[in-house]
């Protein structure tokens, strides 16, 4: 919605078995993430579960402006992205296909001594997002008119900004950069790197609405517009669905 991170609250839910190692290493994430934002673990609950629950509520401040929600699209504005899109879902794909094995060890990104290969580089994206932060305060100043982040795949989370303004969304395909990592991940599994770009969500990479007229700097890239209709549609696709649906078990 444009705001600057301010703090988390966490509930958690533990069993009893649970070693204080783990714990340790959760409240080192909470940690480390918040620091990258200036933010800090405010308060929040534990008790005692038969497995491990955590819920998290984030609070920020908008400094005195309104918040961006997803109802303010209008036709004849863009859409732009910031951040990675598909990485997440790829890695995932390579590790349910056996093409990778899970990483223990430090958190990706460290001075870890691996390879830093690109199918590494998908699995730690599906291991450990990198939102762009400072995006979404930057879009709002922009004058960003609609916003969320892509955490369910851009055509389910897109399709949440149509239905909340009543327009349609429509999208350019070549608009997508496939970068060498997904590149090479698809020619793996013999997959359409653009499924995972289109319908992975865990990258928690940024998609917002702007004037047409708005100047976007890096990392914005304009992906599409905005027009009279509704849901969203991808130019030479038949089908623009798919994504993760919260009351289903699977992608659908």
């Amino acid at each position: 919605m444009g705001a600057d991170p301010t703090a988390i609250f966490v509930g958690l839910g533990l069993p009893p078995d649970v070693t204080t190692d783990w714990l340790d290493a959760l409240t080192d994430g909470f940690r480390d993430e918040c620091a990258l934002v200036g933010a800090s673990v405010a308060g929040g609950d534990i008790s005692r579960s038969d497995t491990v629950v955590l819920g998290v509520t984030a609070l920020g401040d908008l400094g005195g402006r309104g918040p961006v929600t997803r109802a303010g699209a209008r036709p004849g504005q863009v859409v732009a992205i910031a951040g990675r899109l598909g990485h997440a879902a790829a890695g995932l794909a390579l590790l349910q296909a056996g093409r990778a094995a899970p990483v223990a060890g430090p958190i990706p990104g460290e001075r870890n001594g691996r390879s830093g290969g690109p199918l590494d580089e998908l699995v730690d994206a599906h291991r450990r997002p990198r939102p762009l932060y400072a995006c979404g305060p930057a879009a709002a100043r922009l004058g960003a008119t609609a916003m969320l982040d892509v955490s369910d795949g851009l055509l389910q989370d897109l399709g949440h900004i149509a239905e909340a303004s009543g327009v349609r969304v429509e999208l350019d395909p070549a608009a997508f950069p496939v970068g060498p990592a997904l590149a090479a991940a698809a020619r793996e599994l013999g997959a359409d790197p653009l499924e995972w770009i289109l319908t992975g969500g865990d990258d928690h990479a940024f998609a917002a609405v702007f004037p047409p007229n708005v100047e976007l700097p890096d990392p914005w890239l304009v992906v599409g517009r905005v027009t009279e209709g509704e849901g969203v549609h991808v130019t030479g696709r038949a089908d623009a669905s798919g994504g993760w649906d919260h009351f289903r078990d699977s992608r659908v």
